[in-house]
């Protein structure tokens, strides 16, 4: 399945080291003046090699729209974004064709399809990610500028390192003050100390984005199998290495009572409001009107430089060393995929 949405729907395409990676973004209403700066700048804060603590691959990731747009505006058609491979080097994966990778999807996608594209992971890899985030920009542009829905994600922790504040909602500018993308200089610094030991020894770190929208109207979302709640989670649980997903108060909860998270309801402004935000915006599968928080929980990036023990597509035991370009930690540059895949699954509910 590459298409997520029913009314605004992203058609994500291509491969880490093919010629291009994109998507189709269909639906999506006629007449909104394309801002192509803040595509691009989205973009460039999910890009490869844009700090010592990322993979080094050099990609400008710059998009080019085909279709869908007219003298700047959307014309309601189908909007193509393309986004070309100017740095793949798929020799440094030549050695992996016959070897399975701790942890990755190498042996899963040979098992369900009998031939895997085994050049940086082919169509699992997180570089596909790019597209969905073009499609998913024009989205929260739209949100911003048309229904006064804002989004905001930053790094909320790094292994043991935490930012142990409240969330609240941070400005683009806030957030990228540091290249760990942590609202906090302190915090962010010792995330980057952490970041660059395990880099150091040739290992991964793995932590969790937390994301606050705000302006979210009450009434958004479906009872049941179409839960607000549960389409952002099928949309986040879909990112390359994410593990979990909480919403509000999330697994804390578990070890307090029902009067400790119960959300009170008072009146303010003539408009309904809860005094707390344990259920993050969401009660029932449909928004609330209080802010929407959730957090995602990414595991450390399978790809290491240490040797580890696998087996082959003989079903030897083999040692495996990775070789080429990879992040000792994914989450700083998850957090515009967190944003624009969010802002897909409030489109789909709101445009």
């Amino acid at each position: 399945m590459n298409t997520l949405g029913k009314h605004i729907r992203l058609t994500s395409y291509g491969e880490s080291h093919g010629a291009v990676i994109g998507a189709v973004l269909d639906g999506f209403p006629a007449g909104f003046k394309l801002d192509k700066s803040f595509i691009q700048n989205q973009l460039g804060r999910r890009k490869p090699g844009q700090s010592d603590i990322v993979t080094p691959r050099r990609e400008s990731d710059e998009v080019i729209v085909n279709s869908g747009v007219f003298e700047g505006f959307t014309t309601g058609a189908p909007i193509h974004f393309q986004i070309q491979n100017n740095n793949a080097q798929p020799k440094d994966y030549s050695h992996l064709k016959e070897v399975y990778r701790p942890s990755h999807a190498d042996y899963t996608y040979e098992v369900r399809y009998g031939h895997r594209d085994y050049r940086g992971g082919g169509r699992s890899s997180a570089r596909i990610t790019a597209g969905w985030v073009a499609g998913g920009a024009l989205v929260q542009d739209y949100l911003a500028q048309k229904k006064g829905i804002e989004i905001s994600a930053y790094v909320k922790q790094i292994q043991k390192v935490k930012l142990d504040t409240p969330a609240r909602f941070y400005s683009i500018e806030e957030v990228d003050t540091n290249i760990v993308r942590c609202p906090n200089n302190e915090i962010a610094e010792q995330m980057i100390t952490v970041i660059k030991q395990a880099q150091d020894n040739q290992d991964s770190l793995g932590g969790i984005i937390e994301c606050v929208i705000t302006g979210v109207p009450a009434g958004l979302g479906n009872p049941v199998f179409d839960k607000l709640n549960a389409t952002l989670g099928h949309a986040m649980l879909s990112i390359n290495a994410v593990k979990g997903f909480e919403l509000g108060g999330g697994f804390e909860m578990t070890h307090k009572r029902g009067s400790e998270v119960n959300d009170a309801f008072e009146m303010k402004d003539g408009k309904p409001y809860t005094k707390t935000n344990f259920s993050g915006g969401i009660q029932g599968g449909i928004s609330n009107g209080m802010d929407i928080v959730f957090r995602v929980a990414f595991k450390p990036t399978a790809t290491i430089g240490s040797t580890q023990a696998t087996i082959n597509r003989d079903g030897e035991s083999v040692s495996l060393k990775a070789t080429g370009r990879h992040d000792p930690c994914v989450v700083p540059r998850a957090v515009p995929i967190v944003e624009t895949l969010a802002a897909l699954v409030l489109g789909d509910f709101t445009i």
